[in-house]
This record gives structure tokens, sequence and C-alpha cells, in this order.
């Protein structure tokens, strides 16, 4: 009998853990619970009778870096590729991105001119950010927010404007409680490595060096580099990935449950015991790709201290307001813009769908008007103090939100010919001050008890749909070579 491993949320993190088990040439028994009815998590879309796609959660991928590269080759092999839609970086959606602040929209800086003079919404010309980041000499500190990183580092500026609607756009999270070891790595290392985030970016060692010597990337992720992709989604919504994965997993002994929430998690002679509302299971390894939250609540009294590392790690929850307008323009083209927190807390961006997927757009009710796709963010880490406690608040109350929002900062005013209102609860983890020592101590406590428990999952180590495939894909390597032979 081959040992069972039994992996613990069925969102893309514990679906891309089936898959890597699962490709193995002696794969093991794999169980995957899922406590909802559906599997693919945070993947969500929805795809209207004329064809037009909404993204509850995720709306794109990029294709850099090894992650980035791994998951263009799980597409592939998955039978996608041809579903691939792309964005090149000289598209409006990738080089245009805006700030909404003082009442009008700004274009983030970009080439020359906002380096060399003052560029609204930046009072001073970035050339000073700049030198003064050359200037500045390097942290000592272990951890430090990623808004006072930003001001020790570039000036109040950078920090209160860009860094502070970067946090808000990435994790829904305010800069001022966010690490910047944990969140931003590439601009904490950079400093520690040269001494200045400009110089460690602009010349990079250690891994993009060993980048570099394996050589051209092949297939999907070759085509992205030539090609010069931005991101990329799929013709079918980002959801399909999910359903994509379920296809594969199925026929190749992956044994699927809905509606089975993990309640109790114990050890029992040496093996796992999983009890679940209706039936208990035995498993040789656990993979949990539950909220670290929703793990702590499962684990035993003697698990306790992992527990209390669990519990420490919060997470934000995101209004998801998708609207649809015919016959509406938009007065500037781009990805979408950002609003910082000083501007208005509650509002955390709109993006622009319909400039970077057009083909998500489906067919128009009236023929020859063009539909407009947007999606407008709300709440975050200002969630409660915004709206209330998110399992409560009115789906009429954020959409009048949304609608303002669009109609103050768009200039469109009219009624939306579809609007869909979704409350993701604790959707984004937040890796806060300290969020490295955490994560120590995690692994510390699950060596010492030699428990067979991997976690994977955005609660750890990024948020992001690669880091997420990334980290189950550790995992199963981890986890396939340390079982006992069949």
């Amino acid at each position: 009998m081959p040992p069972t491993v039994a992996v613990v949320g069925g969102g893309i993190s514990g679906l891309a853990a089936c898959y890597h088990l699962l490709r193995a040439p002696r794969p093991p028994k794999v169980v995957l619970l899922e406590a909802s009815g559906r599997f693919g998590g945070w993947l969500q879309s929805t795809r209207t009778p004329e064809g037009a796609v909404f993204e509850h959660g995720p709306r794109g991928v990029r294709p850099a870096g090894p992650a980035g590269a791994e998951t263009l080759r799980m597409v592939s092999e998955l039978g996608l590729a041809g579903d691939i839609l792309a964005v090149p970086r000289d598209h409006p959606a990738a080089r245009n991105r805006f700030l909404y602040l003082g009442g009008a929209l700004h274009p983030l800086p970009s080439g020359l001119r906002p380096v060399l003079r003052a560029v609204p919404p930046f009072p001073r010309a970035l050339l000073w950010s700049a030198l003064r980041d050359l200037l500045t000499p390097r942290g000592t500190g272990p951890d430090e927010s990623a808004h006072a990183f930003a001001r020790r580092r570039f000036g109040p500026e950078v920090a209160e404007l860009a860094v502070d609607s970067l946090c808000r756009g990435v994790f829904a999270g305010d800069s001022r409680a966010l690490s910047v070891r944990s969140c931003f790595p590439a601009l904490f290392q950079a400093e520690r490595q040269r001494g200045s985030v400009l110089l460690g970016l602009a010349l990079p060692h250690g891994v993009a060096a060993g980048d570099s010597e394996a050589g051209p990337p092949a297939g999907l992720a070759g085509r992205a580099r030539a090609e010069r992709w931005s991101q990329w989604s799929l013709r079918g919504g980002m959801e399909s990935l999910a359903r994509a994965l379920v296809a594969f997993v199925s026929p190749r002994g992956a044994e699927l449950r809905c509606h089975s929430p993990l309640t109790h998690l114990g050890r029992h002679r040496g093996r796992w015991q999983l009890t679940l509302p209706d039936a208990t299971l035995s498993a040789d390894h656990v993979v949990s790709a539950l909220p670290a939250s929703a793990l702590a609540r499962a684990l035993p009294a003697e698990a306790e201290p992992l527990a209390r590392e669990l519990r420490a790690i919060p997470a934000a929850s995101v209004a998801v307001v998708n609207l649809q307008y015919e016959g509406a323009a938009l007065p500037v083209t781009g990805f979408g813009h950002l609003v910082p927190s000083s501007e208005d807390p509650a509002l955390l961006g709109v993006v622009y769908d319909s400039v970077a997927f057009p083909e998500h757009d489906g067919t128009p009710a009236t023929p020859g008007t063009p539909s407009l796709r947007l999606t407008v963010m709300l709440g975050g880490a200002w969630f409660r103090q915004s709206f209330g406690d998110p399992a409560l608040v009115a789906p009429e109350l954020l959409l009048r939100r949304a609608r303002a929002a669009v109609s103050d900062h768009l200039g469109l005013a009219g009624t939306p010919a579809r609007a869909i209102v979704r409350v993701q609860q604790d959707c984004i983890p937040q890796y806060t001050l300290g969020h490295w020592e955490r994560l120590e101590r995690i692994q510390r406590f699950l060596k010492e008890q030699e428990l067979p428990l991997s976690l994977i999952g955005a609660s750890y180590s990024g948020v992001s749909v690669n880091d997420c495939i990334a980290s189950a894909k550790a995992a199963a390597a981890r986890i396939l070579g340390s079982l006992p032979e069949p």
C-alpha cells in the first residue's frame, strides 16, 4: 500500500500540491479535503451568457522569475497554452498606472521627466529621492515596516504616496504595519547587499546570476520572455486553472472531497487522524493549504505553541465589486488606479479590466456599443472601521460606495449594466513586523516534534498565484523524498 498524503484546502495551493505529488513515478495516495462546495479557493471567475468574464480574485499572473516559469510549465501541461491571454510590456495596461489624489488622477512616474522635475502628485523631482537612497547608510535592524523603510531611504513623499498605495494594491494592507523584509524581500536584500535599494536592484547577484547561467527558458516561459509579457490570464478566467487541475488529478487517483471541513487534527500511533464532520481519515503526511488561523483551530492541545504562532498571522478582507457599463469610455488608459490611505482609507483602488483583457468583455447587448468592465476594491486593513463586520455588511452599501468611486474618479455616472459584489473574508494574509521570525519558530517546532506536516499557501511566503504554486511544488518534493517506500 502506498503511503497516504492528506491535502487540506482545495485552493490553488492545495490543487498544485496534488498535481506535483501525482506526477511522481510512484505517487502516494492523495486525498484532497475542501470545506466549501467548490475547488479553486480565491480563483473565482463568473462568465455571463454573453461571454463576459468577471474575476472576483486574482485576475492576472506575472510570468517573471523561476516561479513564473514554473506556473507556465504547469499551464502548458494542463493543456491551457491555447487559452493564454497575454499583455505585453509595451501595452497601456502594463505601462500606465495611476494614483487618485486630491480629486484627480495622476500617472505614476515613468521615464526621465519625473526624475528631473517635479510631477504631481510628488512635490519634488524623484532625483532627490534617488540621491537620498544612494547616500543613506544601510539599515541595521532585522526588520522594518514598509513605510519606515521607504521613508528612511526615499523620503516621506515616496513612503506616504507610492509605498502606501503599493501595499494597499498588493496586500490590501497598511504600509505602517507590513514588514518590508517579508512583503518586499527584493528591496530588503538590495539594501543589505549593496547599501542602496537602487544599486541592489540595478546590480543583482546571487540567485539572479545563477538564473542567467541556466540558459533561456523553454516552452511557454520562453515565449513569454520573447514576447515580453507583463502578465497573462486565461480565456475562461483564472478559475479555469483550478478546473484544469481538478481534471488532471482526478483520473490519476486523487480522492477529492468537497464539503469536508477539517474539525480536528491529531496523532495516533504515529499517523495523523483527521476528524471531519462525518468521518475520520488516517494519513502518513498532512499538507495544510488552509489559512494559518484555520489550521490553528484544528490543532490538538499539545500543538499550542504552533497554534499560537499561526493565530498571530492576520488576514485582510476585501470587498470586490465588479461593474460593467455599456457605451462608456475611460478618461485615461491603463491598468487602473490606486488610492492612498490619506485620500480615502475605505477605497483601495480600481482596476480597468477591459484595458488589459478586452477578450473578457463579451458580446455587447447593443451591437457596436463598447463594453467597459471595472473592478473596485474596498476595505482591506480598513474594512471594519469603514464598513463594519465583513460577514454582516450589506452588499448594497458596498455597491453604492463603488459606484460613487467610479463616478467621482472616472466620470462614469450612469447605471451599470451588470454589478457583482463579493466580500472575500480574510483573503489576503498580512505579513506584519517579525513575520520572518514567526516562520522560523514554526519550522523549528515542526522539526523538533518531528511532525510530518507541511504548511503551504499564502499565509507564509508570498501571496501571489506564483508564490502559492511554488510553495506547493517545494513541499511536494520534500514529501516525496521523505515518504517510506510502498
